[in-house]
């Protein structure tokens, strides 16, 4: 993924807005030039950006000048546009967007930055109107001129896609469950109250207090991206109290009968080659959750942790951070489409 830097924009200064700017600035083929945001002022914008409670306080110069906020040297200009058809990213030199307000997940919506000047926009969301593509999975499936706005998935679909396509391709997963146990996200309540839309009881109740049930979508989007494991996958999720880094337990039966020392064996294969090198990862030490926070990699093999019934029934476990691996992704993906798209 080597060439000129690709200039990202950033439509909604949230947690993965933020952290992907952190990504983008220690990519060395990325930079940000703009971000976009209504409901922030640019000296609010600063500070939340400098200051964060899981990853810490950015190591460097963080300063407003202007419209513009300057790190390290880079200066990044500072819009506050409601509709994404008005933020002048073509001026800005953004031409790949980050899509990350929640709001603006499908084609129709996210095409609005089109007017503005980008060129291309990724979605940090799953979405039904656009193609899906996960680092180190499906993402050369992109190709040059195909595809205006396109989505990084979801982060438990980073995590347990690129797990299913090694045990798939190795030994055949007949089907399989999958559950995430869940880090909060910005959507919970701190306190018991009505849900966001209403629709969804339990969660509105407390995120500090509860282990919440909750419906996703990530492993039937794993059939998505690897087409031959469609249907053969779907899940859960569990909602904990921590504030970052989640957990994928996918049972499963193999179509192969296979020992669980050769599958951890060919996991841990796989952590080492070059197609996964950096997205999957893979440890035998005594690991908990915050060992996790703010390791880039998608999806990291507790090796300890996995267990195995017979010969075609296991379960394996595999850890994420929810919020840095998921926003690096995102940068590798807009990284990886300039490559084509320059070519």
């Amino acid at each position: 993924m080597s060439g000129e830097k690709v200039g990202l924009g950033i439509n909604g200064f949230g947690r993965i807005g933020r952290l992907v700017m952190r990504a983008a600035l220690d990519h060395p083929n990325a930079t940000i030039v703009a971000v976009n945001d209504p409901f922030l002022s640019i000296d609010y914008a600063r500070y939340l950006f400098k200051y964060d409670s899981v990853h810490g306080q950015y190591p460097g110069e963080v300063i407003v000048d202007g419209n513009c906020l300057v790190v390290n040297g880079v200066r990044v200009t500072f819009f506050a546009e409601r509709d994404p058809a008005s933020i002048p990213w073509g001026a800005a030199g953004a031409h790949y967007v980050c899509e990350s307000t929640g709001v603006f997940t499908d084609k129709l919506k996210a095409s609005a930055h089109i007017a503005g000047g980008a060129k291309k926009v990724i979605i940090s969301a799953p979405s039904d109107s656009v193609p899906m593509f996960v680092v180190g999975v499906n993402h050369t499936e992109y190709t040059k001129g195909s595809h205006d706005v396109v989505s990084n998935a979801s982060c438990t679909t980073n995590c347990l896609a690129p797990l299913a396509k090694v045990l798939h391709e190795k030994f055949g997963i007949a089907e399989g469950l999958m559950t995430t146990v869940h880090a909060s996200t910005a959507t919970q309540l701190v306190v018991d109250g009505p849900s966001r839309g209403g629709k969804d009881w339990r969660g509105g109740r407390s995120a500090l207090l509860n282990l919440i049930p909750s419906s996703t979508g990530a492993a039937k989007a794993v059939g998505k991206v690897i087409p031959s494991l469609n249907g053969k996958l779907t899940g859960m999720a569990v909602r904990c109290p921590t504030g970052d880094v989640s957990m994928v337990d996918l049972t499963f039966r193999s179509e192969k009968p296979v020992s669980g020392e050769e599958m951890r064996a060919a996991l841990k294969a796989a952590s080492e080659s070059k197609e996964l090198a950096g997205i999957l990862g893979y440890t035998e030490d005594e690991v908990v959750s915050q060992d996790f926070v703010h390791d880039s990699r998608s999806s990291i093999v507790d090796a300890k942790s996995c267990i195995h019934l017979n010969e075609n029934f296991h379960k394996i476990i595999s850890w994420y951070d929810n919020e840095w691996g998921y926003s690096n992704r995102l940068v590798d993906l807009a990284v990886y489409m300039n490559s084509v798209d320059s070519a």
